[in-house]
């Protein structure tokens, strides 16, 4: 008599299908969350239609699963976001004013110029030149678009004017021209003067600093 061996079944086989298909679940809800953050970048429409169908069942469970969707849509955050979340942004400040250097002229008491890094030349007004008595001015081919739009042909270049700053002086060209200027600030020192006296600027602090060979000096323009 032979008796048949029984066959092995496998214990919870229903079981592990259930888990083999949520874990398939799973893996289609990645995807489809992946697929669906790139919608507006990389997923045409053509692509989106082929796999409608496929992920038609899955996106039915996933709305029935509020916990397993807001799992999905926890996006960690970048460097710039977690800065703005956590308020790591430094203090948005305002305008901290205009940029002034005080000059000493013989003649004229208490003269500021403004430094103007939009500039590409040194403006003096004429009243200031004959009243500092400078040399002959120079014919100078250019004209200038002030800020209201008009046009001024200048009157010359005054060459090598010594600009005291402090106690050191700062050889510079001045285009001279006939306008009304701010009596209080009747100079503007453009880009050539500010590379000559290697000037900088620390608008954080309110600061100009004016460097020579052997001298340095530092101005408050915000007081």
């Amino acid at each position: 008599m032979v008796i048949p061996k029984a066959k092995a079944n496998l214990p919870y086989h229903s079981r592990l299908q259930k888990e083999k298909l949520r874990e398939k679940d799973d893996i289609l809800t990645v995807k489809f969350m992946e697929i669906f953050r790139d919608l507006h970048f990389e997923l045409s429409f053509a692509d989106a239609l082929i796999h409608m169908t496929k992920f038609a069942p899955m996106f039915k469970k996933l709305l029935n699963n509020k916990d397993k969707l807001i799992e999905l849509t926890k996006t960690p955050l970048n460097e710039r976001c977690s800065a703005v979340v956590l308020k790591k942004l430094p203090e948005k400040l305002g305008d901290p004013g205009r940029f002034l250097i005080p000059c000493d002229f013989t003649g004229l008491d208490n003269c500021l110029a403004l430094a103007d890094l939009g500039a590409s030349i040194n403006l003096m007004p004429l009243s200031i030149w004959k009243k500092l008595r400078l040399p002959t001015l120079n014919d100078i081919k250019i004209v200038l678009e002030l800020a209201d739009r008009t046009i001024s042909k200048p009157t010359g270049v005054a060459e090598n004017v010594f600009v005291k700053v402090g106690k050191f002086y700062f050889p510079a060209d001045f285009v001279i021209l006939d306008f009304v200027a701010d009596p209080r600030v009747p100079l503007i020192l453009g880009r050539p003067f500010l590379s000559t006296a290697h000037a900088l600027i620390d608008v954080y602090k309110g600061e100009i600093t004016l460097h020579s060979q052997m001298w340095r000096h530092t101005f408050d323009f915000l007081q």
